[in-house]
């Protein structure tokens, strides 16, 4: 029977180059899992990847990351998608919403640990495990079948990318998270490590900061706050990382507007309830949504509704969906 690692090298079909495209606005374990993936076809199979993003890198710890990763992302190019390279997707499915594979196109390669979606079934090669806490375990996993040691700077980034997803280990992760952590610890650049961590954030983000704790009201067991505009899309999910935090709290909700969407972020300590399927069905046929039983994440277009509006409804239904009566609302800070 053929190993994974042999299925994705064949899933190649011999080529010598490889488009590798994680989500739009990838976090630490699309950016590792990405960099990871390209080590080793270029050690095993001599291949040659490009890594491309459609969306933006927003976040200090992430732009830090890429810096020290000597910056082997870039913006997504026309060109890019009309040449015949296959195509590789990593911690995003075809179907997602949040990639940038044409609807229709088949991915060569899928790697991912979210829940499997139907349209993955057209990829020649498709990885995709639930009880993975990050899709850079699966990476370190094919990194150790090859035989092939990462250098520190790719061990640092994919301990980040299995530390930043499983919050330490203490979230969604499995046996195969801890196994690879343990395996990593002792190659990791810890001053640079630390120096990515504490990355320095604009004034900008205190001032958005500030905006959601006034607008954060509390709901038994869940937080809901609406960030207003926002620079980048992925502050949404910054703050409700942040939100979830609050003593008492196992749901955090954060919404906020860019470029004509408003984005939904949903963390959780819950995760038998699925967040993945409540954004889905908050979001329903309005917009594009997904993610699994901890975090999600959802994007609604406009199309000239008030934000303020949508906000309230998409509020309500997810109160009801967690059933939790909208009564019992409180402002954090009144």
């Amino acid at each position: 029977m053929a190993t994974r690692l042999s299925q994705l090298l064949a899933a190649m079909g011999g080529a010598h180059h490889l488009l590798i495209l994680p989500h739009n606005d990838p976090d630490p374990d699309a950016i590792a899992s990405a960099v990871g993936l390209a080590h080793l076809v270029a050690e095993v199979q001599g291949a040659k990847s490009h890594i491309a993003y459609k969306g933006i890198v927003g976040r200090a710890e992430n732009r830090a990351l890429v810096r020290y990763l000597g910056h082997p992302l870039r913006r997504l190019a026309a060109a890019d998608l009309a040449r015949s390279w296959p195509i590789a997707l990593v911690d995003t499915q075809p179907g997602a919403g949040n990639n940038a594979l044409p609807p229709g196109s088949p991915a060569a390669i899928v790697l991912d640990h979210h829940p499997w979606r139907e349209a993955t079934s057209t990829a020649a090669f498709a990885d995709v495990r639930l009880g993975i806490g990050a899709t850079s375990t699966m990476v370190v996993e094919y990194l150790q079948e090859a035989g092939v040691e990462p250098d520190a700077k790719l061990a640092t980034a994919l301990f980040y990318g299995i530390k930043s997803d499983t919050l330490g280990l203490i979230r969604g992760a499995g046996p195969a998270d801890m196994a690879a952590y343990s395996y990593l610890q002792p190659r990791v650049e810890v001053e640079a490590l630390l120096k990515i961590e504490r990355a320095q954030v604009p004034a900008e983000y205190f001032q958005r900061l500030d905006a959601t704790l006034h607008a954060a009201r509390i709901y038994g067991g869940v937080v809901v706050s609406y960030v207003g505009p926002m620079r980048r899309p992925d502050l949404a999910a910054e703050m409700a990382d942040l939100l979830l935090r609050l003593k008492g709290v196992s749901w955090a909700i954060c919404m906020g507007l860019y470029r004509g969407k408003l984005i939904l972020a949903m963390r959780t300590q819950s995760p038998r309830d699925g967040a993945g399927q409540i954004v889905q069905a908050m979001v329903g046929d309005r917009g594009t949504a997904g993610g699994h039983g901890i975090m999600a994440g959802g994007q609604i277009p406009l199309q000239g509704q008030e934000p303020e509006e949508l906000v309230r409804h998409l509020t309500q239904r997810a109160l009801e969906l967690l059933k939790v009566p909208e009564s019992t609302g409180k402002l954090l800070m009144p």
